[in-house]
């Protein structure tokens, strides 16, 4: 067994750097509450004349159809974030730049879900074409984000729980590119059909996942693996 600068056989020197998940969880949660609260902030009023406030509000729906996805999809995100850490164990420094990356990308949502508002405001069919891909193109960084977290997982099994089967994180890994592709296609749809068509798939897909994803042998009993699916 080869040995680093101080003696120590590089083994030990690697567990030597391995810490505790629960610092990680803690910045974890107050990072989606942030991005959380940034979100609400694209909850204006509108600036109706006298007496036309109702219609000004009806007519802010579109701000309130990317407020919905986004929060759903940010929830969504925070369940599973929740669910796999309750089963890992420890966490190297690779494990800790692959969650920055889930991070990075969720603090990026705030952005696309703006954009979606003000182009519906102005209402240039061009401009929330653009909204719609580039609002797909961050949630696929995300479920990219998610896909690199599974497949460096799968590889890492020494990090999870005794009781967590090896191939728990490799089995997820399927999910997590369909959530990219599904996303991506949805920007296609949005620019070459109509951008409504990719919001209804922002509202869905994380709707779908909130019932069936990370953990979804604990969800509801309909979406629950039976033997012999």
């Amino acid at each position: 067994m080869t040995q680093d600068d101080e003696g120590l056989p590089h083994e030990r020197a690697s567990e030597a750097t391995r810490a505790d998940p629960w610092r990680a969880v803690a910045f974890s949660d107050a990072v989606m509450a942030i991005v959380i609260t940034f979100l609400a902030l694209e909850l204006r009023p509108p600036p109706p004349e006298p007496g036309d406030l109702l219609s000004g509000l009806l007519g802010e729906w579109p701000t309130y159809l990317a407020y919905a996805a986004s929060f759903t999809y940010l929830a969504v995100i925070w369940m599973n974030h929740k669910a796999a850490f309750s089963r890992i164990r420890e966490m190297d420094v690779g494990l800790q730049w692959v969650n920055l990356g889930i991070l990075g990308t969720v603090a990026l949502i705030p952005w696309p879900t703006a954009v979606i508002a003000e182009t519906a405001r102005t209402a240039d069919a061009a401009d929330q074409r653009v909204a719609a891909a580039l609002y797909a193109l961050v949630g696929a960084l995300l479920w990219l984000s998610w896909l690199v977290f599974f497949i460096y997982l799968a590889r890492h099994p020494d990090l999870t729980k005794e009781d967590v089967d090896d191939a728990y994180f490799a089995r997820e890994r399927p999910r997590a590119l369909v959530g990219l592709l599904v996303y991506l296609a949805a920007g296609a749809a949005g620019v070459l059909i109509h951008p409504l068509v990719a919001s209804v798939v922002f509202l869905v897909l994380p709707a779908f996942y909130a019932l069936t994803s990370h953990g979804h042998d604990h969800g509801p009993a309909f979406f629950r693996r039976r033997d012999g699916w």
